[in-house]
């Protein structure tokens, strides 16, 4: 099988939800000394890619979003120690700082998210769910963070994205970082009501603000 080869089947393992494959065949590409950086780009991340296009044409839906995004993390997980050893840095479009709201405990599409941005270039710094107010500030004036995502997916919590915000004004951080919200329940008008940076209503939109908010 040539390099090509390879990547092209890395791909489809995203592109088909294969998180045992996809670690499979980054075991392979690290035996053979391939660069961990031109893997992750050529291989996994354009599988990624492709899938969120068929996501948004309608063709997929969301569990195969999630399975890839699995996949995705399986081969990245494999590849890291590599990519450390080699003393390698993917170029990094921004510091995302990402989390689902306090009360809130919806894990699956923040962590997509979180996977769809760190699988286009961002450094991601996923806080988990029921994440305290304070731990976004916290988070995002220790890594300098360019963005903050806030997850909400009940009425009750995302309320919580509002107060996040504010807490980000009265510690005079709020010029420094753009806030994104989304979730179920929110929407383009609550976005803008709470003063956030903007909204995206899936991942794959979360990663095109993203990149239009860090001006690429």
């Amino acid at each position: 099988m040539s390099t090509n080869e390879l990547y092209q089947t890395m791909s489809q393992s995203v592109i088909d939800g294969e998180p045992e494959q996809a670690e499979e065949l980054a075991q392979k590409a690290v035996s053979l000394g391939l660069d961990p950086l031109e893997v992750i780009d050529h291989g996994y991340t354009r599988g990624m890619n492709v899938l969120g296009d068929l996501f948004t044409q309608g063709d997929v839906f969301l569990p195969h979003l999630v399975m890839g995004g699995e996949a995705m993390k399986a081969a990245i997980a494999v590849l890291e120690p590599e990519l450390a050893r080699r003393q390698q840095q993917r170029q990094v479009l921004g510091k995302v700082v990402i989390g689902t709201v306090a009360g809130d405990i919806h894990e699956i599409g923040k962590s997509l998210v979180a996977t769809m941005l760190s699988a286009n270039g961002f450094q991601v710094f996923d806080l988990g769910v029921d994440v305290p107010v304070s731990a976004f500030v916290e988070k995002a004036s220790e890594v300098e963070a360019d963005i903050v995502g806030l997850s909400a997916l009940l009425t009750t919590t995302m309320l919580n994205q509002r107060k996040v915000i504010e807490s980000f004004q009265e510690a005079g951080l709020r010029e420094k970082v753009k806030i994104i919200v989304g979730g179920a329940p929110v929407s383009q008008s609550w976005a803008e009501e709470i003063g956030s940076d903007g909204y995206s209503e899936n991942a794959i939109r979360a990663v095109a603000l993203a990149k239009e908010l860090m001006g690429r």
